[in-house]
């Protein structure tokens, strides 16, 4: 019996159909379950086979929208592929930063770049990859990935060369001498994304490419021409390092202009020296 007509009290008809309503419900969750696991067997979930080959594949199935829409930096689920939302900005300048969850906060980059302690800045960014890690399961659980800064992808380390206190920026940064930083900044990237040789315990992104120092209100106006030794001598060396030798997972182009050419179209620095002298990956585009 599928379901059955009775009076109630008050003379008003009620068809009862509980029991074949849970039965419908069950079905179609066996249905969802079945279809939600569908994506499973496709090559991009199978951790055996060779990540660029799993990148490509997630990237074949993807359709034009999907594409454009994870251009930004929060980006929506894909449920048929089992994507969930992301938003991929995050900080951890001196521990993981505005993250609703309780966490450790460390001296500021300016204040660990004046103990002249690579060392300890490796621990401080290893221990924040691994309360970042912590953060993440715990949005994973609670079904808040789609938030900001709960992420593993951290746009840090500030490895801007600090010119002028004006800026208003400098104590994100490892201060003013271009060794002293790449050193600094190559000891928090490997803390922070581990020595795993396949997996990223979290992602470091450095940042601004290039010769960005402020002013902070002008930044996306401003144009810089600097001489040829200054640009390699004083703002490359650090991005090289990282990028040559810390294996950086990202670098975030600067917001202004070099030689009048904005830097995240920047020829000089995108095409000649980013993809050609330094072999760049990716680019976290602003």
């Amino acid at each position: 019996m599928l379901y059955k007509i009775v009076n109630n009290a008050s003379g008003i008809v009620k068809v009862q159909f509980m029991k074949y309503f849970s039965f419908l419900l069950f079905m179609q969750l066996l249905a969802k379950l079945a279809i939600g696991q569908e994506y499973k067997k496709y090559p991009m979930w199978d951790y055996n086979l060779p990540m660029e080959q799993r990148v490509n594949d997630v990237v074949s199935r993807l359709t034009l929208e999907e594409k454009v829409h994870q251009m930004l930096n929060a980006t929506p689920a894909i449920p048929r592929l089992g994507i969930l939302a992301y938003d991929w900005w995050n900080e951890t300048l001196h521990g993981v930063a505005r993250t609703p969850y309780h966490v450790t906060s460390y001296p500021q980059a300016i204040a660990m770049a004046a103990t002249w302690d690579s060392n300890s800045l490796y621990r401080m960014a290893d221990y924040s990859a691994m309360e970042g890690r912590a953060i993440q399961n715990m949005a994973i659980e609670q079904g808040k990935t789609k938030d900001r800064y709960v992420g593993l992808t951290y746009w840090t380390p500030n490895i801007n060369i600090f010119r002028d206190p004006r800026w208003g920026r400098g104590q994100e940064t490892y201060g003013e001498d271009p060794f002293l930083t790449a050193m600094m900044a190559r000891a928090f990237v490997r803390g922070l994304q581990g020595e795993d040789p396949k997996y990223l315990k979290a992602a470091a992104c450095a940042k601004h490419f290039a010769v960005h120092s402020g002013p902070e209100p002008s930044r996306h106006v401003d144009n810089f021409d600097p001489s040829t030794y200054d640009l390699w001598d004083t703002y490359l060396p650090a991005f090289r390092e990282l990028i040559t030798k810390a294996n950086v997972a990202g670098v975030m182009c600067a917001y202004n202009a070099v030689n009048t050419q904005p830097c995240c179209a920047n020829d000089l620095l995108i095409n000649d020296i980013s993809a050609q002298a330094m072999a760049i990956q990716w680019l976290c585009y602003q």
